[in-house]
């Protein structure tokens, strides 16, 4: 095993197994709790701790899978640009939504963090869980976060977002497509998108076009949010 996880390949493809089980496991139960992305995380913590594998072995590989976040970021504009009339019949309300969602989920954080006493260096890795990996990492390491921890908070967010979401549009009867697209897109940037494709077309390109703006928005709020909001509370 020591020399088996060793070879490049060896993160790559234990990480594509996991996936694809998890994959398996939603389809069949289509459980809302049994997302792919959870399971998969799972299921390689798991592994790596039964056969005393290191992290750095698993790395070596599975590195690589990162480099593939900001591609399929990007891929995601193609069902935007098929909705884009729709888009420009609802341009002001969009911005505006997405503004919102990103100005409430960082205050949040703010806020919870002085509730509770947590450590500077702890709130500012919170601060961009809503927006996708690529972006969120950068955001943090300018401001001088935990990257690890930055990561966890986002796939906890896109995982609990992409459960929770679709039922509060249902308790709160919001019907609108676009509405629930941009909710989804906004406060669980690609993992939320996932979510909102399976609920159609629309829904998927008001999600996607909301995880490059609330990225773009938070680079520029999460500074400021921070150093406002510390200054009122304390």
């Amino acid at each position: 095993m020591g020399i088996l996880s060793e070879n490049i390949l060896f993160g790559i493809i234990i990480s594509l197994i996991a996936f694809e089980i998890g994959l398996f496991i939603y389809k069949k139960t289509k459980f809302p709790l049994f997302n792919p992305l959870l399971i998969a995380i799972i299921l390689v913590i798991g592994f790596l701790i039964v056969f005393d594998i290191n992290v750095d072995s698993y790395n070596k590989g599975g590195q690589f899978i990162n480099m593939f976040l900001g591609p399929a970021t990007v891929v995601l504009a193609v069902p935007l640009y098929k909705q884009l009339q729709l888009l420009k019949k609802h341009l002001l309300p969009i911005l505006i939504g997405i503004l919102i969602g990103s100005a409430i989920g960082i205050s949040s954080v703010i806020l919870l963090a002085n509730i509770f006493g947590m450590e500077k260096i702890l709130t500012i890795s919170l601060l961009s869980k809503s927006v996708t990996t690529p972006i969120g990492i950068e955001i943090t390491n300018q401001l001088g976060g935990l990257p690890p921890v930055t990561v966890l908070a986002i796939v906890i967010s896109g995982i609990f977002g992409a459960i929770i979401g679709p039922i509060l549009c249902k308790i709160f009867k919001i019907n609108d497509n676009v509405a629930i697209g941009i909710a989804l897109g906004t406060a669980s940037h690609a993992l939320g998108t996932t979510k909102a494709l399976e609920l159609g077309e629309t829904e998927g390109a008001m999600s996607s076009l909301s995880i490059g703006i609330a990225g773009i928005m938070t680079v520029f709020l999460a500074p400021s949010c921070y150093a406002l909001l510390s200054m009122l509370i304390k």
